[in-house]
Order: C-alpha cells, then structure tokens, then sequence
C-alpha cells in the first residue's frame, strides 16, 4: 500500500510513475477523499474539545448548585453530534483504505517502460539451445507414453487443470521438490515452514491478491477463507502487525506448497497439459530486509534461480518486466523462462519480485533501526521453482529419440534413476 502521506506532498510524481503503468489510474479521487477526512478530523477534534470543555463547566455547576437541564441537553445534543460524526469518520477512513488497497505499487525508476508485455527486456538470452536431431515431441506426449501423468483421471476427479501424476511422475515431482528444498537449504541459509494452505482474507491483503483480484482465488465463503495462490501469503504474513528488532533481519523463509489459483479470464490460453493449471506445487522464497539493501538481494534472488536452472541443464532467459506487465504489488520484477522444444515457446518458471514497502504496510512489519526508529521493512518474493512447467520443459528438453527421458545429473540422487523409460 501506498503511504497516503507520500500521495499528499508528491503526488505529480507518484501520479506519474503510476500512469507508466496504467493510464486510467487517476490519484485526484483519493486526495479529494483524504482531504474529506482530514477536515472531517479536524471537526471532530474540535467539537470533543468542546464536549471536554462543556463538561468541565457542567461540574463547576453541579457542585455550585446552579446547574439547571438547558445545559444537559446542550451537552446531549453536542454528544449525539460527535456520535454522527464518529460513524461518519469511520465510513470515509474505511472508503479511502479501500481506494488505498486498490491502488499498485509505484514502479522502480530502473524498470523499462512499456504498455505491454511486447516491451519487457531481454536481459539475458539463451545463447544456444541445446540441440535434438529429431523432431521433439511434447510433455503431454511423452508423459502419456511414459505414464507419468494420467490428464484423463485428474479431469475425472477434479476437472481440467488438475493433473495426476503416478509413478515415476509422482517421483519425479516429489524429487524436483526436494532437490530445490535442499539446494536452498543448503546454500542460501532459509529457514524452511509448511504453511497452511488456507488463509483469512486479511491475509490475502497483505500480500495484495485483495482485494484485487478476488476472482482469481478459490473462496471457501462459509468459513471465510481463500486457498493459498503461493506460500508466499502465509509466509509474508508469519510477522504482520510485528515489529522486528535490526538483528533479527534479514530473515529468509522457505515453504513447499501446493497452490491454487482459478485462472479466471485465462481460458483457451496455454491450457494444455502442465502450463496452465489450477493446482501446482511450488517452492516459494520470502525475504524480509532492510530497506537499504533491498535491491542486492533481488539480485541475489534471481542468481540463485539462475543456478536451479543450470544445475536442471534447461536452456533459459532473463525477463525485466516493463510497467505494464509488472505484478501489483511489485516494484521491479525479473521473469525467468525456460525453453521448451516440444512446445516450440519459453515458459515462465520463475519471478523474482522486490515489493519494497508496499506489503510490509499493508500488513503492519516493521523493524526498529540503529537510532531506535521503527520503520518499515521491504519484502522480496521469488519462485525457486515452480514445479509444472519445469517438469514440463525437462521432459521435453532431455528427451531421447528412444522416448526414454535423460535425468540431469544433480537429480539423479533424487529420483534414483539417470533416465526414465
């Protein structure tokens, strides 16, 4: 969330990073609401001075004996005023949090400018795929001859989009998790949790998938709880409404979950076999840092997803996303993409995400600094990885004319084979 503070004294400025992103948004509203409320405040403080005033004289009285009812239905008629005006202040702080919410964050001053994904950066490419002598076919194909994913079954049982893996699909997915577990583990100093898989709403607001984009989550409306898009929801808000003490940060969580996501709008897109779906499992990192350093550590973030993808030998290229196509909450975000030969198109496995303090203050964490000032912290986000799409891009990448499937090296140990077939 934006700091309306910021909106006040510079609001050109914000008002012109934000169109960057999206012409339509127009700040005028929200300063006309907050000037609302800000003399709404201003009433109110004056007249409960009165009312404090008028009290006082009214026990003067009382105890003078001159008292008389003229004077208590002044104060009631003052008290019942100031009770209007209260449910009134409510309702105008309420309707500008919620303009508030609706509002994106403010693009970094480095991201490229753009009014569609045609404009994202390149900024590394694959500087030569790995070459198949035959015709490659794709993950759909060969997982159906291999018998990794029953498609038919998931449909039966849940619908489209829910894929069932078996056998050495099932082992494949489970050894792809580990693997990215450990790799992290390991190297990176995470702490790892397992989260719930369902949130309240509040929690979906901190994160920014609310109210924005209700549609798109599962809503279980009787008990008032969405299922997790990402684990970077529960795991964001493990220190809502907390303040963090400096040597506690930066702290780096880690969480395996499935996560579901209804994909509304997206229907006839990229919905074949394992690239769109409605439930996938994916290792999540969530950084909470200073916010001095915050930029380091995206692009310590994107590195460490550059080396998954190395030791998976997947061919892949770096995405900076222009202002057009930059996530709501994100202030600067790199897309990693892996190709897939089958397929014959690059698909998106990783974004690595700096938030700065746009959730931090929708969720209330801060850190108290050097000096003993409290302050907000900047959160990161990145994908490490998703497991749908590099299963997908390894099937049909380390394919063999054969139809077995060749297990890269950093795998094996996982999965306790060097091919599948």
């Amino acid at each position: 969330m934006i700091d309306i503070k910021n909106i006040r004294e510079q609001q050109s400025l914000i008002q012109d990073r934000l169109s960057k992103r999206d012409k339509s948004i127009n700040l005028d509203n929200i300063i006309s609401a907050d000037v609302s409320l800000r003399e709404l405040t201003k009433k109110l403080n004056d007249l409960q001075s009165d009312q404090n005033q008028q009290s006082k004289e009214i026990g003067i009285l009382k105890s003078e004996g001159k008292a008389d009812t003229s004077v208590f239905e002044k104060l009631k008629e003052l008290s019942n005023t100031i009770k209007n005006l209260e449910a009134e202040h409510r309702t105008k702080s309420k309707d500008l949090k919620n303009m508030l919410l609706e509002l994106p964050n403010i693009p970094h001053s480095s991201v490229p400018i753009g009014t569609s994904e045609k404009d994202n950066a390149l900024i590394r490419d694959c500087e030569s795929k790995k070459e198949i002598n035959f015709s490659p076919k794709s993950h759909v194909d060969i997982a159906q001859e291999l018998d990794l994913v029953d498609f038919e079954a998931g449909a039966k049982i849940s619908g489209a989009g829910f894929p069932l893996y078996k056998g050495n699909g099932a082992l494949l997915e489970r050894a792809l998790l580990n693997f990215m577990i450990d790799f992290h583990l390991k190297n990176y100093n995470y702490t790892e949790f397992f989260t719930p898989f369902l949130v309240k709403p509040d929690s979906a607001i901190t994160t920014g998938q609310l109210p924005k984009f209700d549609e798109d989550m599962y809503h279980i409306e009787k008990d008032e709880l969405y299922l997790i898009p990402t684990a970077e929801v529960p795991l964001t808000n493990i220190h809502k409404d907390e303040i963090l003490e400096l040597s506690a940060i930066p702290k780096y969580y880690l969480a395996n979950s499935a996560c579901f996501r209804r994909e509304a709008g997206s229907y006839g897109k990229d919905t074949r076999g394992l690239l769109r779906v409605h439930q996938f499992n994916k290792v999540e990192l969530v950084k909470f840092v200073h916010p001095d350093s915050s930029y380091e550590e995206l692009e310590s973030l994107k590195n460490q997803a550059i080396k998954l993808l190395d030791l998976l030998e997947l061919d892949y290229r770096i995405i900076e996303l222009c202002t057009a196509d930059l996530g709501f909450s994100a202030a600067k975000c790199y897309d990693l993409e892996v190709w897939a030969p089958g397929e014959e198109k690059w698909l998106e496995v990783s974004s690595c995400s700096n938030f700065e303090d746009f959730q931090s203050r929708r969720g209330n964490i801060r850190f108290r600094d050097e000096n003993g000032k409290v302050d907000y912290v900047h959160t990161l986000n990145g994908s490490g990885l998703a497991t749908p799409r590099i299963f997908a891009a390894l099937l049909e990448t380390h394919q063999n004319d054969d139809g077995s499937i060749t297990i890269p090296v950093a795998l094996q140990p996982y999965l306790g084979l060097a091919e599948i077939k």
